[in-house]
């Protein structure tokens, strides 16, 4: 794996005849972190989803994932693979930490379990004794009583915090992410923040950021990919990306998420219409619907370009690319 943490390579889902996800590819390296940003329906979540192989059986991936450490790809696994390796080399923190508790077991066993299952701890003793360990290193107030509480009796932001020591218990290779302080208030948000990326900085584990928020994605992440109609159009390092998006899609996400007013109009600026539902993704181009640089030309899709830059070298997909101009 030319020592990534995380290699996708020409990922594809589909849905019966429809295809969610085309040819999406992706690496991750050791300690990197990575946010993956986009509107609604753009397929970041099915991403992750197939990375940590828990898509539901009506879908189908085709592609390659691979994670450092396992002998096998994700895609095709048996549920016996990939259950031994969920937790261990991968875990994942989802956006509704209520939901992905168990409501009927306490939140310390839930800790513990993580380790058990895995025997990354020699007894259950020791594992609870960790559990307390984790659940104080992601700052909850006494973590020995905390321990004994069940979900419903937290606050969201505490429960956020324990699903997040459940997904670091065995120090995964890869954290992933997805949109984690979404339902937490702003005060709270910014401390869950702190402590992923502690977390994994701690571990030198690697993390891809799920999220709609691009500072949230400018302070976390070092390296950004954008999402929309199931494929990634651009990629590269955070601030590149940000500054002097090449992407027609980046550039009207960042012109809409400066809330700025468009001196033409009055009013401020969006991108026009909406992410198509799946299976009414145009020909060529999937953002050409949209794109107000748009010609005859997007309708065969456009090659992957590279291009170096000062802070690494990033990717893109347009016909008709930005210069250095935020909005045209």
């Amino acid at each position: 794996m030319s020592g990534n943490v995380l290699e996708i390579s020409g990922l594809a889902i589909d849905a019966g005849d429809t295809r969610l996800l085309e040819d999406v590819s992706l690496t991750i390296a050791p300690g990197e972190r990575v946010g993956l940003i986009g509107e609604s329906g753009s397929g970041k979540s099915i991403t992750s989803l197939a990375i940590m192989g828990l898509l539901p059986r009506t879908l189908r991936a085709s592609g390659s994932i691979r994670l450092a450490g396992v002998r096998h790809d994700v895609v095709g696994a048996s549920e016996e693979e990939l259950s031994a390796v969920r937790g261990r080399d991968v875990a994942m923190v989802f956006q509704e930490p209520l939901t992905a508790l168990n409501p009927t077991m306490r939140v310390g066993d839930q800790v513990a379990e993580a380790m058990t299952i895995h025997g990354t701890q020699p007894s259950r003793a020791a594992a609870r004794a960790r559990a307390a360990e984790l659940l104080e290193a992601v700052r909850l107030p006494d973590p020995a009583d905390l321990a004994r509480a069940y979900p419903h009796q937290l606050s969201g932001g505490q429960r956020q915090r324990v699903v997040l020591a459940i997904a670091l218990a065995n120090d995964p290779a890869l954290l992933i992410c997805d949109e984690p302080t979404t339902a937490l208030d702003v005060t709270v948000q910014a401390e869950v923040l702190d402590l992923v990326v502690r977390g994994v900085e701690s571990r030198d584990a690697a993390l891809l950021f799920i999220t709609h928020d691009l500072a949230v994605v400018a302070t976390v992440c070092e390296s950004v990919a954008v999402m929309y109609g199931g494929r990634i159009v651009e990629a590269g390092p955070v601030e590149q990306v940000f500054r002097h998006p090449r992407h027609r899609y980046t550039q009207g996400l960042l012109a809409a998420s400066d809330l700025a007013v468009d001196p033409a109009t009055g009013r401020l600026r969006t991108i026009a219409g909406s992410v198509p539902p799946a299976g009414e993704l145009p020909e060529g181009c999937v953002f050409r619907t949209r794109c107000w640089k748009a010609t005859d030309a997007c309708r065969v899709t456009p090659p992957w370009t590279t291009e170096p830059g000062p802070l690494g070298e990033r990717g893109f997909a347009c016909h008709h690319p930005a210069q250095t101009e935020m909005f045209v």
